[in-house]
């Protein structure tokens, strides 16, 4: 995809025509094997985008084992909403009968069904009340991902869903056995913590749900391209930025987690 394109879809200042006057002249003469092709590097393109963008020199903390609950956390909102609201998008999706579009978001409510359930078992095995844990702990980070997430779902038009999917399972992809085993180094041997991150990782099934979405996407119109580009580069956007708070410190971490640790801890 061209520079002048991506340039398009990253200028919040261009107006709508001119970024599908781009889109179009990018597209003309296009085959389907290329328009798949081209449609993953304006999806990607606006991922990195977003990353180029991002300005900051605050240095994420050092993972600890507090901080995997944390991340934990985090993921178990994540996952929590997504099926809910894939349902509701697919619903709106097929009003409109915008049949690829529904049978995409019903399908990925199916795949995301119970994956917050992975999250309350690693947290359960480190020894933790999981639902104490997340009802205590919403990473601001998280919140600002479900809450794109919901306004996508409610907008008067739920493509922005897509955008978010994509975004979400492209960045996952990103995690492999190497990262995974890292995590692993910091837990107990008996801890069993790392179930929800091996789904939403390269070693999981992500790679082949970017490879549905992308084919997906491919077959829509320019402007729902575009629309989805858009959305894709909002939540990497998210991803990327550091809390405007700051970071949680360990001290007030640690405060939050003592009173949520079991006391008949066991293995799972």
């Amino acid at each position: 995809m061209s520079t002048a394109l991506l340039t398009c879809l990253v200028d919040e200042t261009t107006s709508k025509t001119a970024k599908r006057a781009c889109v179009q002249q990018a597209s003309v003469g296009e085959s389907n094997a290329n328009r798949v092709a081209t449609t993953q590097k304006l999806l990607d393109g606006a991922i990195v985008a977003a990353k180029c963008s991002i300005s900051s020199s605050i240095i994420p903390p050092t993972l600890t084992r507090s901080r995997w609950v944390w991340r934990l956390a985090g993921s178990y909102h994540l996952c929590h909403s997504t099926s809910r609201l894939m349902k509701e998008a697919a619903r709106r999706f097929a009003g409109e009968r915008r049949w690829s579009l529904a049978q995409w978001a019903a399908q990925k409510a199916r795949e995301e069904r119970d994956h917050d359930r992975l999250a309350l078992l690693d947290l359960q095995s480190m020894g933790y009340d999981a639902e104490a844990v997340v009802k205590t702990l919403l990473p601001p980070a998280a919140k600002a991902l479900v809450n794109y997430f919901n306004q996508s779902a409610q907008a008067s038009d739920p493509i922005g869903c897509v955008g978010y999917s994509y975004a979400m399972e492209r960045l996952a992809t990103g995690i492999g056995e190497q990262y995974i085993q890292k995590v692993e180094t910091l837990l107990s041997p008996e801890i069993n913590a790392t179930r929800c991150l091996r789904v939403h990782s390269g070693v999981g099934a992500d790679a082949e749900h970017v490879q549905e979405t992308v084919e997906m996407v491919a077959s829509l119109s320019d402007e729902e391209r575009i629309r989805i580009a858009n959305a894709c580069y909002q939540t990497a956007l998210l991803c990327f930025s550091p809390p405007q708070g700051g970071y949680i410190s360990n001290q007030q971490l640690q405060h939050l987690l003592k009173p949520l640790e079991l006391r008949d801890r066991q293995t799972i």
